[in-house]
């Protein structure tokens, strides 16, 4: 590694010691406040938190179009307790970076280390320049969504939150994340037999870019457990709490029940039987290590009514889980998807979410609709917590001509050029600020949003060389 890339890992580092879930954002931007001023770099901060910092270009390129390095600020937290107080714990393991226990960070963690390590560095030729860093990117893009038409001069953007080491980044689907509330009301708990039914070590993953991978979605496992048992057997429902968060494929869940039909132990062992079989003839290849655990547990207090779980039942079986349509038009690529990110009883309802993908933004309002008219047949309320349109730029401009020459003289390859089935915020900056062209480059980054996210070191010294030279170029 050269000094400068040292320096884009002792940034991350720093920031993987504060807090930063989505939501929960105030102190990183407060670091990021910190960082402009040790540098005597003006900067902007919006109520929502978001930050743009600006510098000036190198002597003798003054003259040059201003340049958006864009990322965001929060992060999907998978395997923390207590996310606003967990600091991540990295490790090196043959090339790759890696986390003990909770998702990593690097998404987008490590572009937006790059982007203040340019900041930092009195080395790179460059224009003027603003680092461009948002809110809430991971769970509704609040931040994007609200950004004033002031708060960006640049109409030229390299965006660094791609994952895909060897592309440039040129479209994103549309998304809409839905939260749905079934209505329950608690009742005493008969006197039976308490089980804890346990769904663990699925490889989850993000919701957008894993979708068509075959994961064991932990909600899809649950319900299909719960179908099958509630036609052998009367059973209460005290607690269900599924998934890590709204924008990943589920890896675990926890259901707590009785059973007031009076069947015993040996029947429940047996469905835990039922249920691995299960698990190993859909999943066995593309998720092995997904288990149904069964376990005596204490007796609970209260029960959900009848009503609110049947509710339940109906509704998941009726909204799609992952691929919905691939796309006739881009080979390989998934054009509409849907997800169930969560389901978890609160205290007067069952919170559910889902999160509906697509390359059409008119398929995915009808799907989003669509899975809304379910929810509200069965007397439940759902709200849109963000819409993001469909993005695309023109892959022969001459800016993405310009990127794509970069990598070729730099790395001695040419990237490919895809649109990927993930959001971006590239969708709301191009709604808020006409004319604006963006490329999305990064290193390469596996399994976000799950415990085995993991980045490869060499590609972040690679992208990193494209980044000063490209920056260098457009000077």
């Amino acid at each position: 590694m050269n000094p400068t890339t040292d320096r884009v890992f002792q940034i991350f580092k720093e920031l993987n010691q504060i807090p930063r879930p989505s939501h929960h954002e105030e102190l990183v931007a407060d670091y990021l406040c910190e960082f402009a001023k040790r540098l005597h770099l003006p900067y902007k901060r919006d109520a929502e938190n978001c930050v743009v910092i600006s510098k000036p270009a190198t002597p003798g390129q003054e003259g040059a179009e201003p340049i958006v390095l864009l990322n965001h600020m929060d992060m999907v937290c998978v395997g923390m307790s207590d996310p606003l107080h967990t600091p991540i714990e990295t490790y090196v393991e043959n090339g790759w970076m890696k986390a003990r226990g909770t998702s990593l960070g690097a998404d987008n963690g490590i572009g937006l280390s790059m982007a203040l390590a340019v900041l930092e560095s009195q080395d790179i030729v460059h224009g003027p320049l603003e680092v461009m860093t948002t809110t809430n990117e991971e769970d509704g893009m609040s931040g994007a969504s609200a950004l004033s038409q002031d708060f960006l001069k640049g109409r030229k953007v390299i965006n660094l939150d791609s994952e895909d080491y060897d592309t440039i980044t040129t479209g994103a689907a549309g998304a809409c994340l839905q939260f749905h509330r079934i209505p329950v009301k608690r009742e005493s708990a008969p006197a039976c037999n308490w089980y804890r039914i346990g769904f663990e070590g699925g490889l989850g993953g993000h919701s957008g870019v894993d979708i068509n991978k075959n994961r064991c979605s932990a909600a899809v496992a649950a319900i299909t457990f719960l179908e099958v048992l509630r036609t052998q057997c009367r059973l209460r429902i005290s607690s269900i709490n599924i998934g890590e968060a709204n924008a990943s494929i589920a890896s675990t869940g926890e259901i707590i029940l009785c059973i007031t039909s009076g069947e015993g132990t040996a029947f429940v062992k047996q469905q835990e039987r039922i249920m691995n079989d299960w698990l190993q003839d859909n999943y066995a290849s593309s998720d092995p290590n997904m288990r149904c655990t069964i376990s005596a547990c204490d007796a609970q207090e209260t029960v959900i009514n009848n009503e609110a779980f049947d509710a339940l039942m109906c509704c998941l079986k009726q909204i799609p889980q992952g691929t919905v349509k691939m796309s006739d038009t881009m080979k390989d690529t998934v054009e509409t998807s849907n997800n169930i990110g969560r389901i978890v009883l609160e205290d007067d309802c069952i919170f559910v979410s889902t999160h509906t993908r697509s390359f059409i933004d008119k398929d995915m309002v009808a799907l989003s609709q669509q899975i809304a008219s379910v929810f509200a047949a069965c007397g439940s309320k759902s709200e849109t917590i963000m819409s993001a349109p469909a993005w695309q730029e023109d892959q022969h401009s001459a800016f993405l001509q310009l990127t794509s020459d970069t990598f070729q003289d730099v790395l001695g390859w040419r990237p490919r050029m895809v649109a990927m089935h993930f959001v971006l915020e590239a969708g709301f900056f191009v709604e808020h600020y006409p004319g604006i062209q963006i490329a999305s480059i990064g290193p390469r980054i596996v399994e976000p949003h799950s415990t085995s996210e993991r980045v490869e070191l060499s590609t972040i010294e690679d992208i990193w060389c494209v980044l000063i030279e490209l920056l260098k170029r457009l000077a």
